[in-house]
């Protein structure tokens, strides 16, 4: 059967491609190696917001006596934890085998799921072709969604070292170690120590930038490492790590010694399945204009592989546009690069969007969180920060950060208003209930 659409990698982009693509008509084939879902449902956002909610449970339930509460023997149950995980894994990838079938009982999937591995044998203007096992398929169009696979840097002794984890095998241990010490101090690297130290264990920091976090505002990040810092997170930055023996790290700060190492140094665009396509431009992942095409007129990608933003909202929004372009829909949509929100799932959260204080020559305007009587109600002993960038011309909106649970709860209502170019005068407009810590965006205006 010849589809509309050939679809390669089922995770965020690419189911959402082909629920939009099915939901217009079109038929669809999506090629899927591993499990539905992808890197963020299977091995990645998902089970790690799932242990670190357990982590925090027992973690709030110790520190409980702050709230007038008292608990005695709070103790928590790994293996347990482990399997709650993987109960939530397995029911939201149900769910979107649900999304991806028929619409009604005795109607027609527009949208074939395939399993296996897939690669294109061959593309011309008018059709591409994919082989899965035995069977080709042909499309009019292509999507590459095959996402990114876990970067391990080429450090004598981390090789086949059986002390040494990436994230996969991290979220897959059946015990904690009593002690970890984390090669990396980006978002993947933090929501580990999250984990790790609120489940009573030893934790170092390697970064071998000059802070934590470099990609995240840098009063933020500053704020959340001198936090983790007295509370007992090893950092080290403007470290690196030269050798590993065992479960010894030699770096340039000195030896480091814990039962497990955990590498959280970025991942790498997946590009297995696409050597037929010889003339694919690259540029750090394959590279895509802004409404996802690449230099072959009937190829599109979206999610990591582009090598952009490594999110799964971002992926789903890529694949929301490219599906979109193939439509020719009106008005034609493209990515708003600057307007996707990013989280920090640590304790307390970070969230932010827009430019940051060192990009550009702004207006910053900063309030603790305690100005929003939500806050202060529900984090006691803590002040938080949220910072707004304003364009000194036009008075619009150009960035938001935050560091404050639950930030990530309302982060969108800032999304939209660098979105939207709202100006200052405009987003004042904007009623937020009362009481709730978003109030912080009224507050600060």
């Amino acid at each position: 059967m010849h589809y509309f659409l050939a679809i390669l990698g089922g995770g965020p982009a690419g189911y959402t491609a082909a629920e939009a693509a099915a939901k217009a008509g079109k038929r669809v084939v999506l090629f899927e190696r591993a499990s539905l879902g992808g890197t963020c449902l299977n091995v990645g956002c998902i089970p790690t917001k799932t242990l670190l909610y357990s982590a925090k449970q027992y973690y709030n339930a110790l520190h409980a006596d702050k709230y007038g509460v008292k608990a005695e023997n709070v103790s928590f149950d790994f293996a347990k934890m482990q399997q709650r995980k993987q109960k939530v894994v397995r029911k939201l990838v149900a769910g979107i085998k649900a999304r991806l079938a028929a619409p009604k009982e005795g109607e027609e999937s527009l949208c074939l799921v395939v399993s296996g591995e897939a690669a294109v044998v061959s593309r011309t203007d008018e059709r591409v072709v994919v082989r899965c096992g035995e069977t080709e398929y042909t499309a009019d169009n292509l999507l590459i969604c095959t996402g990114s696979t876990n970067f391990m840097p080429s450090i004598p002794g981390i090789k086949d070292n059986p002390a040494v984890w990436d994230s996969t095998a991290a979220l897959d241990a059946r015990e904690l170690p009593a002690s970890i010490a984390i090669i990396g101090g980006g978002v993947i690297g933090l929501e580990f120590a999250t984990l790790y130290h609120e489940l009573d264990r030893q934790v170092t920091i390697i970064e071998a930038m000059p802070r934590i976090l470099p990609n995240i505002d840098t009063e933020i990040a500053g704020l959340l490492s001198e936090k983790y810092t007295k509370a007992g997170v090893n950092i080290l930055t403007d470290t690196k790590v030269t050798e590993v023996k065992g479960n010894t790290l030699i770096t340039t700060s000195g030896e480091i010694t814990a039962e497990r190492i955990l590498v959280c140094v970025g991942r790498r665009a997946n590009l297995t399945g696409l050597e037929a396509l010889t003339d694919l431009e690259y540029e750090r992942g394959i590279k895509v204009d802004d409404f996802m095409r690449t230099n072959l007129p009937n190829v599109y990608a979206a999610g990591d592989v582009t090598g952009k933003i490594m999110l799964a909202h971002a992926a789903a929004r890529q694949a929301e546009v490219a599906v979109g372009r193939m439509l020719k829909q009106i008005p034609v949509q493209r990515i708003a690069y600057n307007a996707i929100p990013s989280v920090v799932y640590t304790n307390p959260e970070i969230a932010s969007v827009g430019i940051t204080e060192d990009t550009m020559d702004c207006e910053v305007r900063r309030l603790p969180m305690t100005y929003s009587g939500r806050f202060v109600a529900e984090n006691e002993g803590e002040t938080g920060l949220c910072k707004m960038l304003i364009d000194r011309k036009t008075q619009s909106v150009m960035g938001v950060h935050m560091l404050g649970n639950p930030c990530s709860e309302f982060v969108a209502a800032a999304s939209f208003a660098v979105r939207m170019g709202y100006t200052v005068s405009e987003f004042k407009q904007v009623v937020f209930p009362h009481p709730t810590t978003s109030e912080i965006l009224k507050e600060i205006l």
